[in-house]
This record gives structure tokens, sequence and C-alpha cells, in this order.
């Protein structure tokens, strides 16, 4: 359980890089505050599960994130011809 902390915490660091990659830094960096007060504190149980919810959470929104441009780029796209 608490051996598999750092690695949640590693992957909830790399899906904050790919946020804020895309232009998402204000939800980035809310993740990462929650995702460091959690790995801050105890090792238990509650935190593996907090850290797999921000993990959900920061995957969630990088591929809202991709969607929601990848639409806006085909909708101007089609508006420029």
């Amino acid at each position: 359980m608490a051996e598999d902390l750092p690695e949640l915490y590693r992957e909830i660091l790399d899906r904050v890089a790919d946020l804020e990659r895309i232009g998402a830094r204000a939800e980035a960096a809310r993740i990462r505050i929650q995702a460091t007060r959690v790995y801050s504190d105890a090792w238990d149980q509650g935190a593996r599960r907090d850290l797999a919810a921000l993990l959900t959470r920061a995957e969630r929104a990088s591929n809202a994130q991709t969607r929601s441009r990848g639409w806006l780029s085909r909708r101007l796209s089609t508006a420029s011809r």
C-alpha cells in the first residue's frame, strides 16, 4: 500500500505536466497542490485513495482539454473554408 504512493504521486505529476502543456495551468496547479498535501501527510489507505482519485481527475481533465481543443481546431478550420 504505502509502497504504491511514490508511483501514484509521480503519475499525477506527469499528468499535471501534460495539463500544463495543453494550457490547463489552473487545473494543473490545483491538482498539484492537493497531491502534494496528501503525499506529505500520513501514508495510509486514505492517502492512496485520495491520490488515485487525483490521478483520475487529472486524466479526465487532460482528456477533456484534448477533446475540446480538437473540436475547436476542427470548427475553426471549417469556418475558414
